[in-house]
């Protein structure tokens, strides 16, 4: 591979101190892996993208990329920076969020993340009721099961399956949301419904394709469950609710989500019993912004209407 010399710069010597855009296009040649899908990604041009990352370089005294058959790959350097540039970009999306929020309306844009489920099936009927009260509110969603860092801002809110063991935030617990093992009726007319656990065994069951902790705890507690007995594995929570919706399986769903899909019945109610708590957080600096708390409290409370039900 060739490398991507930077200039005589000494090397941990910055000449000057480098632009904020120039580390968003080093952070979009990291995530595409070549300039060509850095300017798509960025609406900039390759030749832009490319003396982008060459000023960097040279700012920074440091061969960021070796160019290779296949692409740029990152150097030892870039992969160090990578953690500071990710930062440098959330704090800088946080100063925009909250820039956003000046003035006397309550306005601006709040970065909600949650879980795919919830996020997807929960929360945006509650967000449609917040902004026809307070129609200057921008809500940046993002589904991720990965617990996002709040300090870090990644995110304003977050809506977390696990309690938050960050240090200054803010934090409310919900409650808990059961879960069950559910099917749709047409399935059920097709292959049965199972009486016991052991009979799962003959009907087709949708699960996960990578452990987790969550799954790890489910076995622990004498559920026997393992990869082997899937017959659709998928780590999207979202698509395993949709393989339960379209008649795939049996699969684990939320109860109050299943509820309100007539055509799917609970199984086993009595043998699989499981929940998981819902918590809300925002880091405590977001206490004096009016706007986040508008959005943490009416966030907290749709999600205790929902798993009331």
């Amino acid at each position: 591979m060739d490398r991507i010399e930077p200039s005589n710069t000494p090397a941990n010597e910055p000449a000057r101190e480098p632009d904020w855009d120039l580390y968003r296009t080093f952070l979009a040649v990291l995530r595409e892996g070549s300039l060509s899908g850095a300017a798509r990604a960025l609406g900039l041009t390759q030749p832009t993208v490319g003396r982008q990352v060459e000023a960097l370089e040279q700012a920074l005294g440091l061969a960021l990329f070796t160019r290779s058959l296949h692409g740029l790959a990152a150097t030892e350097a870039a992969t160090e920076l990578r953690p500071h540039a990710e930062a440098l970009e959330s704090v800088s999306a946080a100063l925009l969020r909250a820039a956003s929020g000046r003035g006397e309306d309550l306005r601006g844009t709040v970065r909600v993340t949650a879980s795919e489920v919830i996020g997807g099936e929960v929360l945006p009927s509650i967000i449609a009721a917040l902004q026809e009260a307070h129609p200057g509110l921008v809500i940046e969603l993002v589904l991720s099961n990965r617990v996002e860092d709040l300090l870090r801002r990644e995110s304003d809110i977050a809506v977390r399956m696990v309690a938050p063991t960050q240090g200054p935030l803010v934090a409310r617990r919900i409650g808990k949301v059961p879960l069950g093992l559910h099917a749709h009726r047409d399935y059920l007319k097709r292959r049965g419904t199972p009486k016991t656990m052991d009979e799962l065994s003959q009907h087709l069951l949708i699960g996960y394709d990578r452990e987790t902790a969550f799954t790890r705890e489910v076995r622990a507690r004498g559920v026997p469950f393992n990869r082997g007995m899937f017959s659709l594995r998928t780590d999207s929570d979202l698509a395993c609710l949709a393989a339960i919706r379209n008649a795939c399986g049996i699969g684990v769903c939320q109860v109050p989500l299943a509820a309100r899909a007539p055509a799917l019945t609970r199984v086993l109610p009595s043998a699989f019993k499981w929940s998981l708590e819902i918590w809300i957080a925002m880091h405590g600096d977001l206490r004096g912004s009016r706007r986040c708390r508008v959005v943490f409290d009416a966030l907290a409370e749709g999600l205790a209407r929902y798993i009331e039900k």
